[in-house]
């Protein structure tokens, strides 16, 4: 990577923070300071991501909770390791099971909607295997941070408040009381600057340090939320729990323009940004801003997204294989397609065959790249009671059609949004990025990566650039500062451009790059967000 441009004059006036020891870059202040407390104790990089993840469930509850899942990318010794911390659905549910409840789809909210919990075992296996510091130690300033309270930030306040409004509407049976118990106990959402605080939260995450994970599914842990969620008729078991644990796979990537882009194979949606950029590489792209860049953006991505929500779901049940899917055939059968006009685009068919993210990176070279979830803001509404374990909702996700790649299956994994993302040249580290946000995550990783490589724009101005994401059909928000004249000449193409109110569905994005000659950090944060580096 060459950082000579880093202070072009035209680019974002929001500088790259530059540092050498040790870097965390995340949604949230407190929580970075937690991963760079325990990169000053003597902690890696691994060490501080798990701190920065463990802090983040109680500073960014409204993103992410104790009860979600996540993935990592760790870059380490010359190598890239993958780790797919996403639970199954509970081995007792089925399509016949939901329909008879009444269901002609997974609700989002509820019992129903929960699988296993992943993001417990994810800090376990990481910690057990690369970490340098006890799991006690650092899972420390977490605990602390949820014992002593900490006063809201204003992104996070403001989405508190929404998500509390919507729920005091939505939630009316008894299984929802404890929500209300644990994030809004004085009858009311805690405002910006107002402390709040979590025993529960502190209890759970003592426990899962001190038995570096065993008691969230094995034991007093596991009995309360599996005791709690079939008491209203949830399926997920004492055993569903007992029988999980994180699963290390082999990264996949594309080579785009001299790189390697690495994201988790599937049951992530990170093949939808690869199969977009091995469309996109055989493309000429010009000036940034202009519509015919845009344009080919757009139509790559539009094409990859419609084949990964066809196809994708856990890896050894998809139709067609990762491989079909990031071939050159495949890439260029879909290329072709991408004329001057907007396509309404349909899946190919090949031959047979909300959340938080962080970057972390120590002066040992160690990166990783790191995402979790519960989903949908707090996920599923339910709260076991005492804990302050907020349970996701990706089952949500599963088709009650049986014929469908994601149909619900027990056992089963679903299509899963969140993705780190990991970029490296010559077999050497570039770092860890990632776009957090629904299924505007592959977009922004797009984006992220072509204004770096092709535009050669800094950490900052990459993430800080206007976004766009396709929403269906030929349909595309833009944010407010999007160019106009670039906007209108879209829709000359066939594109129907809508201006985003606010953008806060345009994801959150970190970056952290690393020279390779020196070993200097070069990060930037999410502007749209509380957003911060903490570095050494």
């Amino acid at each position: 990577m060459n950082f000579d441009y880093l202070y072009h004059p035209y680019q974002s006036q929001r500088n790259t923070v530059i540092a050498k020891k040790g870097m965390v870059a995340t949604s949230q202040p407190l929580a970075a300071q937690a991963g760079l407390e325990i990169l000053k104790k003597g902690g890696n990089a691994i060490d501080a991501a798990i701190a920065t993840a463990a802090a983040l469930t109680v500073v960014e509850p409204t993103s992410n909770g104790i009860g979600g899942d996540a993935f990592a990318l760790v870059w380490t010794d010359g190598e890239l390791h993958g780790l797919n911390a996403s639970g199954p659905a509970p081995q007792s549910i089925s399509i016949e099971a939901v329909q008879e409840q009444g269901h002609k789809s997974i609700p989002a909210h509820g019992v129903l909607p929960i699988t296993v919990p992943g993001a417990p075992s994810a800090w376990s296996e990481l910690s057990k295997r690369f970490g340098k510091l006890p799991l006690s130690e650092v899972l420390a300033p977490a605990i602390r941070y949820a014992e002593e309270g900490y006063p809201l930030s204003p992104t996070l306040g403001k989405n508190w408040s929404k998500d509390y409004q919507k729920f005091k509407e939505l939630f009316k049976g008894e299984e929802y009381t404890p929500w209300f118990d644990t994030f809004a106990p004085n009858g009311r959402a805690p405002k910006i600057g107002e402390i709040w605080s979590s025993q529960g939260h502190a209890d759970t995450l003592r426990s899962i340090a001190e038995s570096e994970g065993e008691s969230f599914y094995r034991g007093s842990i596991a009995e309360k939320i599996a005791g709690f969620i079939q008491k209203y008729d949830g399926f997920l078991s004492l055993e569903d729990l007992a029988a999980y644990k994180a699963e290390w796979v082999k990264p996949i990537s594309v080579h785009y323009k001299g790189y390697d882009v690495w994201e988790i194979p599937p049951n992530g949606q990170g093949l939808v940004a690869l199969m977009a950029l091995n469309i996109l590489k055989g493309l000429e792209l010009g000036e940034r801003e202009s519509a015919d860049s845009y344009h080919k953006l757009i139509e790559s991505m539009k094409l990859a997204y419609t084949d990964g929500k066809a196809f994708i779901t856990e890896e050894s049940k998809m139709p067609h294989t990762v491989c079909e899917l990031l071939s050159e055939e495949y890439a260029v059968m879909r290329r072709g397609l991408i004329g001057e006009k907007a396509l309404e685009p349909k899946p190919l068919r090949p031959p047979s065959g909300g959340t938080v993210y962080l970057a972390a990176a120590d002066e040992e070279g160690n990166m990783v790249s790191f995402i979790q979830s519960n989903y949908m803001g707090f996920g599923s509404g339910i709260v076991i009671p005492g804990t302050g374990i907020s349970m996701q909702n990706r089952g949500y996700d599963f088709s009650l059609d049986p014929s469908h790649a994601n149909s619900l299956q027990p056992g089963k994994k679903t299509y899963h949004t969140i993705i780190p993302g990991f970029l490296t040249r010559d077999n050497e580290a570039v770092g860890p990025f990632g776009v957090m946000g629904g299924y505007m995550q592959p977009q922004g990783h797009l984006q992220v990566i072509t204004n770096t490589i092709d535009y050669h724009l800094h950490p900052q101005a990459a993430l800080d650039a206007a976004r766009w994401q396709w929403i269906a059909g030929k349909k595309i928000m833009v944010e407010p500062e999007f160019p106009n004249h670039i906007a209108q000449a879209l829709v000359r193409k066939g594109h129907d451009i809508l201006v985003a109110t606010d953008t806060g569905s345009f994801g959150r994005g970190q970056i952290i790059w690393r020279d390779k000659d020196t070993g200097v950090l070069f990060g930037g944060t999410e502007s749209r967000t509380d957003g911060t580096i903490a570095a050494w």
